[in-house]
């Protein structure tokens, strides 16, 4: 079976990630704003690292719900910081806080966080044809609109490259290789 060629086939765990929800497209709110948080603590790491993470951030941000932690204080960040189940990096830590508030205030005035982030790719997938890591992009002009419209929204430690790699993830864009098994898939319907 044929994948991604950034898929390392030693670890079952990324495979399954692959295979299972990379580039699927997200329009549930919780499920956005863990990929939103997850995104932001990889900067600076390997994905497998934050991957390997997961459950432990989603037992220390409440499953990811966007109101609780909004309302976490500086009391929780100390708490996080012990907890050796996450990245514990300040910053990451209370910018999460911070877009968490943002989050929530998007989705007030858009009705949800999906129909605000959609707009981006006017509602549908873009399809890349990528055949090898040298065609994969860090940024578009699509992540750099978004990232420059969630930092003037309140966001924080979110760049163009971060929120690349969350378009990705969250299939606004389909970059599965094309030779990969998934991306015939995850094609949207014309």
């Amino acid at each position: 079976m044929i994948r991604c060629p950034w898929v390392d086939l030693s670890k079952p765990d990324y495979l399954r990630y692959h295979d299972e929800e990379w580039g699927v497209p997200v329009h549930d709110d919780r499920t956005l704003f863990e990929y939103l948080v997850l995104e932001s603590a990889q900067a600076g790491l390997s994905w497998y690292t934050v991957l390997r993470k997961r459950e432990g951030y989603r037992a220390v941000y409440a499953g990811f719900d966007p109101q609780v932690v909004a309302e976490f204080t500086p009391e929780d960040v100390e708490r996080m910081l012990l907890d050796p189940g996450i990245i514990r990096h300040r910053r990451k830590i209370e910018s999460s806080i911070v877009s968490a508030r943002a989050f929530l205030e998007i989705q007030a005035g858009f009705g949800s966080f999906a129909s605000y982030l959609w707009r981006f790719v006017d509602g549908r997938p873009i399809v890349h044809a990528f055949t090898s890591m040298s065609d994969y992009p860090a940024t578009t002009s699509q992540s750099d609109a978004l990232a420059k419209d969630l930092r003037q929204r309140g966001f924080a430690f979110l760049g163009s490259t971060t929120c690349y790699a969350f378009m990705q993830a969250v299939g606004l864009v389909n970059d599965h290789s094309l030779d990969c098994f998934r991306r015939r898939e995850l094609l949207p319907a014309f």
